[in-house]
């Protein structure tokens, strides 16, 4: 029986970059950081603090799925995520985020199901946050 989603992926250029802008500017919790072999990217799990889904921080390959070459790998990176960020108060999370130097793309806006913005991360992936 499947009981909750384990991680997703978000695709990095530079997973240390990356790593930096997840931990330090959105406040998340580095689960794991582990090598996958010789010539392989690590295997990086960040997630929110009391999370059970993780993010991948993956730099893509050649050899991953949905890529049969370098350039293919490549342009999986600065797309919108499949996913998007609860947050509690859409307001003050603006307020810390862009304190601590987080890009904004959309402004909060509050919509007729809630309110809504997108951030952008060190590689241009845009986030939607919700509340």
């Amino acid at each position: 029986m499947i009981t909750h989603i384990g991680t997703t992926s978000v695709y990095v250029s530079d997973q240390d970059k990356a790593l930096d802008f997840y931990v330090g500017k959105l406040g998340f919790e580095k689960r794991r950081d582990e090598p996958m072999g010789p010539d392989a990217p690590r295997w990086i799990e960040v997630l929110p603090p009391g999370a059970q889904t993780a993010l991948v921080l993956f730099k893509p390959t050649a050899d991953m799925p949905g890529a049969s070459t370098h350039e293919e790998a490549v342009a999986m990176i600065g797309k919108f995520t499949p996913f998007i960020f609860e947050v509690e108060d859409m307001e003050a999370t603006h307020r810390d985020l862009t304190g601590r130097g987080v890009e904004f793309v959309d402004a909060p806006t509050e919509q007729f199901w809630g309110w809504w913005a997108t951030i952008k991360d060190p590689d241009g992936n845009t986030i939607g946050l919700h509340a």
